[in-house]
């Protein structure tokens, strides 16, 4: 299931208030303040989660002062706990000056990295870092971290921004990313087991379960195509072949030579597996093996789900990652709503040593000299690093934090292959659970009358049940629905405020009535709070150019080869997320950030490095993207 499921963030408005002179800042909901005592943790809530970290949470005591959305004080685990209905459900007060302005523009000042972003991928690549020794530091526009696979709280109910279908979070193989990126900063967090990756609905009332067990789901994805059971399973072995190559490496940098080198002695014939299958797609070789264009286009829902794209234009290895996962580590949905994952790791950070800053919203990168030394803010203040990590996106990085400088050679040939893929519409609703029945899977793909419609706007609907898993997310009763569909940001603009609203409820009334014919009779008289966002709502929260969520190729590509690593052609600047090879997905820009990590931490001094093979190999990379 494809992690880039819609990711945006709803929220009411705030204020930020300081308290007195005590340094530091809190988010008010705008309710009046009054005197209380309290204690406040310097991490992440620890209800409804078993959360395990090798370091004890730093608590600080604030008087005279209540903030409005404080509303109790429970103990958790021996640690006191500050619980929140506020609808960014943040438990912590945010510092103000616990992180110095660096001086030095050529990073003597302090830091070994700056990342710009708390996406997963950017987490992932700080607390990489920050376990080989690093210094990092982690600039977050918003007041929680984990950007697209962040939470928010409403009237009770616990959100989760973006999918809540999780790659990587298992306890076995080398590609349980989330997994190993959470134990190596000494955490390790409770998962419920997904019995059912997805139930597809689509058009001759086709209905595909796709079970955990992949035995289970051969069997009733061949029961339905008897004829072609060959073809199927020689595509789906093919999917295995290429993941069992990834899963049995070491996964680091591929833009480190003696990694490279070292993993291709120990496992020859798996990198040359994984060189084979480089530059081609899931749509071509299932075409080897399957021909009625019923199973192919199953192939292409597929493949839909892990790229928003049809199978002809998905990398076969994105494809085979996502495919076999579901079944060898299988879907693990964390205790608590993803959320938790951000809010654990940035936990993990700061118990390294190194630091996140809320509400510090970069606006551009320093360049001096040909090279990137530091960020600004908008509020004017600088900071300087030995190198510079951008989780935003590869238009916003190049086209907005560095748009005084001449756009590369290397960066026009990625915008020459690949283009913003479109955003989502979103509906976050909380219903009465009778209006489910009990055995209802979490995860849903409606298409119900013509496979023309996979790729086009509104066509297809995801849906999300996280309550199927874990009921505390929802008051006792009720069940969260996350309903979410393609949609372009041009399909908005020009309105009204007043024909925006209108709009956003006509079209939300839409699917909600598909979703009532196909699935739910009775939906629309069961809903008691509803949330409707648009690729404008993505926009504004996630600093996303378009409300984008990554690069979709122009025609056919090849594969991954056009997919640019995490160096940059500006020196001192690295790439992470998304826009970067391997490309879309949880697992994906998991792999990003461990890639990424490797690379800036020898570039640093902190991992071996040869100057001469970088070079070598930085080339012969450059060429082979070139050939896409």
């Amino acid at each position: 299931m494809n992690t880039r499921f819609q990711k945006s963030q709803y929220f009411l408005d705030f204020k930020a208030t300081q308290l007195g002179n005590s340094g530091f800042q809190v988010i008010s909901c705008m309710l009046p303040l009054k005197t209380l005592n309290y204690t406040v943790l310097h991490g992440p809530r620890l209800s409804k989660q078993s959360l395990c970290c090798s370091k004890p949470l730093k608590t600080q005591i604030c008087t005279n002062q209540e903030v409005g959305f404080f509303r109790t004080v429970e103990r958790s685990r021996n640690l006191l706990s500050v619980r929140t209905k506020s609808v960014m459900g943040v438990s912590e007060v945010v510092e103000k000056d616990d992180v110095a302005e660096g001086k030095n523009k050529d990073g003597s000042g302090g830091y070994d990295a700056i990342v710009i972003g708390s996406g997963i991928g950017g987490l992932v690549a700080a607390t990489q870092l920050a376990v080989k020794g690093a210094k990092v530091l982690v600039l977050e526009k918003y007041v929680i971290p984990g950007g697209s696979s962040g939470f928010y709280e409403r009237d009770g109910y616990t959100f989760d921004v973006g999918s809540s279908v999780m790659f990587g979070f298992s306890d076995k193989g080398n590609l349980n990313l989330i997994t190993q990126a959470l134990a190596a900063v000494g955490c390790k967090m409770e998962v419920i087991p997904d019995p059912t990756t997805v139930h597809f609905h689509l058009p001759n009332n086709l209905s595909v379960q796709v079970h955990r067990e992949y035995d289970d789901f051969i069997s009733e994805l061949t029961s339905k195509f008897p004829h072609e059971k060959e073809g199927i399973l020689k595509f789906y072995n093919e999917c295995w072949k290429i993941f069992n190559a990834l899963n049995s490496l070491e996964l680091k940098s591929l833009e480190e030579p003696i990694y490279l080198f070292g993993q291709f002695f120990k496992k020859p014939v798996e990198c040359l597996t994984l060189a084979y299958y480089l530059p081609q797609n899931a749509g071509s070789i299932a075409r080897n093996f399957i021909k009625d264009p019923e199973v192919l286009s199953f192939i292409d829902a597929e493949c839909f789900i892990v790229s928003t794209v049809n199978a002809l234009q998905t990398p076969m290895i994105n494809a085979s990652m996502v495919l076999c996962d579901r079944h060898f580590g299988g879907i693990n949905y964390p205790v608590g709503g993803v959320g938790e994952i951000a809010k654990s790791l940035t936990k993990g950070l700061a118990d390294q040593g190194s630091e996140i800053l809320y509400r510090a919203n970069v606006t551009s990168i320093i360049i001096d000299n040909g090279k990137a030394v530091g960020v600004r803010l908008s509020d004017g203040r600088e900071f300087f690093a030995k190198t510079i990590i951008s989780n935003a996106t590869r238009w916003d990085t190049f086209g907005k934090l560095l748009k005084k400088q001449d756009l590369p050679k290397e960066e026009e040939n990625f915008q020459k292959i690949y283009v913003k893929a479109p955003s989502f519409l979103s509906i976050h609703m909380g219903v009465k659970a009778e209006v489910l029945p009990p055995d209802t899977d979490c995860h849903h793909f409606v298409l119900e009358d013509d496979w023309k419609n996979l790729e086009e706007p509104y066509g297809s609907i995801f849906l999300s049940i996280p309550t199927m898993l874990d009921s505390s997310l929802a008051p006792k009763g009720r069940h969260i629905l996350h309903i979410f569909t393609t949609s372009s940001i041009e399909d908005w603009q020009g309105l009204s405020t007043k024909d925006y609203e209108i709009k956003k409820e006509l079209v939300a009334d839409k699917i909600i009535s598909r979703l009532e014919n196909k699935l739910f009779p009775g939906l629309k008289a069961s809903i008691e709070f509803k949330e409707v966002g648009t690729p404008k709502t993505h926009r504004r929260y996630l600093a996303r150019d378009s409300g984008t969520y990554g690069p979709m190729p122009r025609s056919v590509p090849k594969g991954l080869l056009g997919m640019p690593f995490n160096t940059t052609a500006i020196n001192g600047l690295y790439c992470v997320g998304d826009s970067c090879f391997p490309g879309q997905g949880v697992i994906a820009v998991a792999f990003s950030g461990v890639m990424c990590a490797h690379r800036v931490a020898a570039d640093v001094g902190l991992e071996k490095r040869s100057q001469v093979l970088d070079a070598g190999l930085l080339r012969l990379l450059g060429w082979l993207r070139s050939l896409a």
